[in-house]
């Protein structure tokens, strides 16, 4: 949790773009596994940590932007709750130390609501992507369940993505401190890792690291020897020589900021000579993102000056043909890189996904594509300063795409089918970092991080 003034200032700074009305900002309830005393592992909405900042269940955060009052609803803690979890600083208590003094029983919260309503004020209130929320929030302000999600308040959703979109100094030193987490999550896997392991294991290895500074994981680690598949969540074959780990992951720390990576190693230590042809070419394209991540360009102009190097690598390897202009304006290359180079982090993983890829990653300026691949790009907008986001360009050779595109015979006058069935083995790649756009260009979060072939086999040794 940040200081008092920290939340003080950003409910104000929200109360000046919205400007009217009564604002709703929904925490999280616990999700039980089986009974309601057995919950999975909480998180709290990142929208209410950002503004009201307690990582408690049942909480609802009210700002009242025209008298500027600001309460917690909640449920204050009972001696039945002391008996079972011991002595506990109050609701009240923890309110007051994020500046709010009206710390309030929520079964107060419909009075407020009545009064608002007589008043004719606006009540302003986010989508939700919880059923109970959406439940609740239907029934507090007498709107069936299925409008809650299309009737909620544009103007306070693009407030808070405004806001949040851009890190201050506080959140950059976070989000630091996890990418560092992530980083020794990374190192100790590439440190451990041995023939005869399954990716369980390893899994164990580097999620104790997250553990061990109080934190959790960011999301579902990905550790994997079938890298071709994007996001795979089985954790249960053997690794053995000449096998390669893709490995992408993170930690989440307890105020809730999130780091994520990815990095690809042999497990024999050694990589094999195609192997170390393909990895070269992606971290070719990695150093082309970093080289033009900058204030000013547009983070899809990025993605395909990424995917032309991309694409030239595959012309010289005589899997792609033709110019690589034409290659990639057609989407061919898409084949091998068949999503976006990355999306902001902050304190969801892909921050603020919630309220739509489309609101966060794009505007009225940049229109999302429609093409295969290119409209897997989260993030296509203009860069500013303060921004953070990940850069994650992947080559990866799917099986059932390439068996797909040829028998279509997609793309045939760019893409040596023949070619590309000698690579249907090899499975796939990505490299990730986190980066912060500055005044002048960018920077890569974190202490430095193996990237090249011999700083990996050196680490590994």
């Amino acid at each position: 949790m940040f200081e008092k003034n920290i939340y003080v200032s950003r409910r104000k700074k929200l109360k000046e773009l919205v400007k009217n009305g009564l604002i709703i900002i929904m925490g999280n309830s616990e999700s039980p596994m089986s009974y309601k005393d057995n919950a999975y592992n909480f998180i709290q909405d990142s929208t209410f940590l950002y503004y009201f900042g307690l990582n408690s269940p049942d909480l609802i955060g009210v700002i009242d932007v025209e008298t500027g009052e600001e309460y917690i609803f909640g449920k204050e803690f009972t001696l039945d709750d002391i008996v079972w979890m011991g002595q506990q600083k109050t609701f009240k208590e923890r309110s007051e130390e994020v500046g709010i003094e009206k710390f309030k029983e929520k079964n107060e919260l419909l009075e407020l609501i009545e009064n608002t309503k007589k008043l004719n004020k606006k009540i302003h209130y986010t989508n939700q992507y919880r059923l109970e929320n959406t439940i609740f929030l239907s029934e507090l302000l007498e709107i069936n369940y299925k409008q809650i999600n299309l009737e909620y308040s544009e103007i306070l959703v693009e407030s808070i993505i405004k806001m949040r979109s851009i890190k201050t100094e506080e959140e950059i030193a976070e989000l630091e401190r996890a990418t560092n987490v992530t980083r020794e999550m990374h190192i100790e896997a590439m440190k451990k890792v041995k023939p005869g392991m399954k990716e369980y294991e390893l899994v164990a290895i580097l999620e104790y690291i997250a553990k061990k500074y109080n934190g959790t994981t960011s999301f579902h680690t990905i550790c994997t020897i079938n890298g071709q598949i994007l996001h795979n969540h089985c954790h249960e074959n053997e690794l053995k020589d000449g096998d390669l780990v893709l490995l992408d992951c993170g930690a989440r720390l307890d105020n809730g900021y999130c780091g994520d990576m990815t990095t690809v190693f042999p497990v024999s230590g050694k990589f094999s000579v195609e192997q170390k042809e393909i990895y070269s070419l992606l971290i070719a394209m990695f150093e082309k993102a970093e080289k033009c991540t900058k204030p000013g360009v547009t983070n899809k102009e990025v993605h395909l000056e990424v995917c032309k190097v991309l694409a030239e690598g595959m012309v010289k390897k005589g899997l792609l043909k033709g110019s690589v202009e034409e290659i990639v304006k057609a989407g061919a290359h898409a084949l091998f890189f068949p999503h976006g180079l990355g999306h902001m982090i902050g304190l969801d993983v892909h921050d603020m996904e919630n309220f739509g890829e489309n609101k966060v990653g794009y505007d009225e300026k940049i229109e999302r594509s429609s093409q295969f691949g290119l409209k897997s790009l989260r993030m296509g907008k203009e860069l500013k300063p303060g921004y953070v986001l990940t850069i994650e360009p992947g080559i990866y050779f799917i099986p059932e795409l390439i068996e797909k595109w040829k028998a279509q015979e997609l793309h045939k006058e760019f893409i040596n089918y023949d070619e590309v069935e000698k690579y249907k083995h090899f499975g796939g790649m990505r490299y990730e970092g986190d980066f912060l756009i500055t005044e002048n260009g960018s920077r890569r979060l974190g202490n430095k991080m193996p990237k090249s072939i011999e700083e990996i086999e050196s680490l590994m040794k």
